[in-house]
Formats: structure tokens, sequence, C-alpha cells
């Protein structure tokens, strides 16, 4: 089975009106929800199951919650009009030592749930011109506006929540 490409390898066209940003805000408000269906029902066993050395389907789901402090910290470099977002751990550090797979799943889902709504929260109470702020994305050495960034973040939460799907697909058909 196929996995996605890698994220890293990912590349972006930000050519879309950021008159969009409505529904790309919606695309963040519903990841929570679209993870805890995927994950909820899920054994334990399933849950930490690793293929190799890759992460299992708990710690993808780790992964997004330790990611949400970068999307808030780059929503805080729009509000200051910094000229470049702040860069991401691409070693994902925090990831590989948080050992999710020694946390119970409803704690992650529910921290992710909290952290995400934390971020919703700041995105609905900009003015509509905050979105067309521009600054440089350190990694893909290009500007981009605040609507982009979320676009880049929900494109990564799908990236997670297609990898976490092939692993159920993979690890559920084999039971």
């Amino acid at each position: 089975m196929a996995f996605p490409t890698k994220w890293i390898e990912r590349q972006f066209d930000f050519d879309f009106p950021a008159a969009l940003y409505p529904q790309l805000l919606e695309r963040l408000r519903g990841t929570p929800a679209r993870l805890e269906d995927r994950v909820s029902r899920l054994s334990r066993k399933i849950l930490v199951l690793r293929r190799g050395e890759a992460w299992s389907i708990q710690e993808n789901a780790g992964h997004l919650l330790d990611l949400e402090p970068l999307l808030a910290g780059r929503l805080d470099d729009y509000e200051a009009r910094l000229p470049a977002l702040r860069a991401a751990d691409m070693s994902n550090r925090k990831t590989y030592e948080a050992s999710h797979n020694d946390s119970d799943i409803g704690e992650i889902l529910t921290a992710f749930r909290n952290a995400r709504a934390d971020i919703v929260s700041v995105l609905e109470r900009w003015a509509p011109e905050i979105y067309t702020r521009s600054a440089l994305h350190p990694r893909l050495k290009k500007p981009m506006r605040a609507c982009d960034v979320m676009y880049f973040h929900a494109e990564h939460d799908d990236h997670h929540l297609a990898v976490i799907s092939g692993l159920i697909r993979a690890f559920t058909s084999a039971e």
C-alpha cells in the first residue's frame, strides 16, 4: 500500500484568494472531530502499533498536538507584522521525545481539541485584512499570507489523517 507523499517533499502554490479564509477556518476547526472519528474506537494495540520505524497512529495524533504551538506562534508573528515566520523543528524532536504511545489516546485527543479551539478563537477574532498579511516561510523560502499558513496547516492535518487512515487499513485488515 502506498503512503502519501512525504510532507517535506510537498510543494505548494498559494494562488487562491484570501477571501477563502472562512473555508480554511472550517477545515482547521474540523480536524479534531475528524481525528477523533478515525481513532476513538481503535484498540490500544492498534493505536500504538508501528510499521518499522514510522510513527504509530497514536504518535501521528500526538504529532498534530505537538505542532499546535507552532501554528499559534505563527499567528502571533502575523499579528506582530514580523517579516518572517518562526521556523518549525524539522527533526520533530518534540514528537520523538513525547512518548505519545505511553499516553492515553483520550488525553491526546482532548488536548488537541482544546489547543485547536484556542487557535480557532484567535482566527475568528481577526479582521479580514489580517488574513492577507504576508511573511516569509523559513523552509519554503517564499512569502505566505496568513490564509496561506492556514491552508498549509490544514494540509498538514490532512496529511497525517491520511497516514492514520492508511495505518488503520493496514493493521485492521491483518487482524
